[in-house]
């Protein structure tokens, strides 16, 4: 990530779903990733909505509190999610569920080659202005945002979320429970874990600029080694005289630190990048 992105914000709004009743957290403990029953009232809850064979339909931030909670859809389709929710809802589990107004999301951006402090960068503001030392930085623009979002490694995108992935393979290890019983998709997520089965990783991916006259990479475009099919890319930025982007590599080809794209066979520089974790 260059300095240009690092100390920027990141502010948008977000669906939101409100859920309130005493059943609440027994219920979002049941239907998402996370540990979330004993959860302390607002504290940030980075969770997965994943689909009953493991696969991440949404990615989502929780946070507890006496009535409820509040749940934010950073990324994914709030309103397959509400009537998801809604369909499994029963009057035994004491909660209810709608959608509320779209809530405010304010995140610093900053270089982290540890794990993400999501806890102290990410502000859910109400009506009143933002904390001074926040309202003095500049907001991201889409491009920046961008470069930060694949710098990092993190898949809050169509292309990584296209529910065909699973969480360990888009490393978001941090955002699953292991040691919670069993909630939507924990099948799967457990065999994947005790199998040591993942079949392919996201990994960031960069390359010089390539002349005018050669295509660019594109979302979809196969990665080689070998001459053999290693992976796929999700997720293409250029900026400058830099190509930069995302890519789901299969787990035969992840230790070696070039692949190769297009007909030229242009070799395409791999890494893990920082946001992601592994499960273990």
């Amino acid at each position: 990530m260059t300095a240009a992105v690092d100390g920027l914000l990141w502010d948008a709004s977000f669906p939101l779903l409100r859920l309130t009743g005493g059943g609440t957290r027994q219920f979002l403990h049941g239907q998402t990733s996370a540990a979330i029953e004993k959860a302390t009232e607002q504290s940030l809850i980075h969770t997965c909505w994943l689909t009953a064979t493991g696969r991440v339909r949404a990615l989502l931030e929780v946070r507890l509190d006496g009535e409820g909670a509040d749940v934010l859809v950073l990324c994914g389709d709030a309103d397959a999610v509400l009537e998801g929710f809604d369909r499994v809802i029963f009057p035994a589990d004491r909660v209810k569920v709608k959608a509320a107004e779209p809530q405010r999301r304010v995140q610093r951006l900053r270089t982290a080659l540890e794990p993400l402090q999501w806890q102290d960068d990410v502000l859910w503001p109400p009506s009143n202005p933002l904390p001074d030392a926040w309202a003095a930085l500049p907001v991201a623009d889409p491009e920046q945002l961008e470069q930060w979002r694949i710098s990092q490694g993190l898949p809050l995108s169509s292309q990584e979320l296209n529910g065909e992935t699973n969480p360990l393979e888009l490393g978001l290890a941090d955002w699953v429970s292991l040691e919670k019983g069993c909630y939507l998709g924990q099948e799967t997520v457990a065999k994947l874990v005790s199998r040591d089965g993942v079949k392919q990783k996201l990994r960031g991916w960069t390359l010089p600029q390539q002349d005018g006259n050669t295509r660019l990479p594109q979302a979809g475009d196969t990665l080689h080694l070998a001459g053999e099919r290693a992976g796929v890319i999700t997720s293409v930025l250029k900026t400058g005289q830099r190509l930069q982007g995302l890519a789901l590599v299969r787990r035969s080809a992840l230790d070696h630190p070039t692949l190769t794209w297009g007909p030229r066979e242009t070799e395409v520089n791999v890494h893990q990048p920082p946001a992601y974790r592994d499960c273990s």
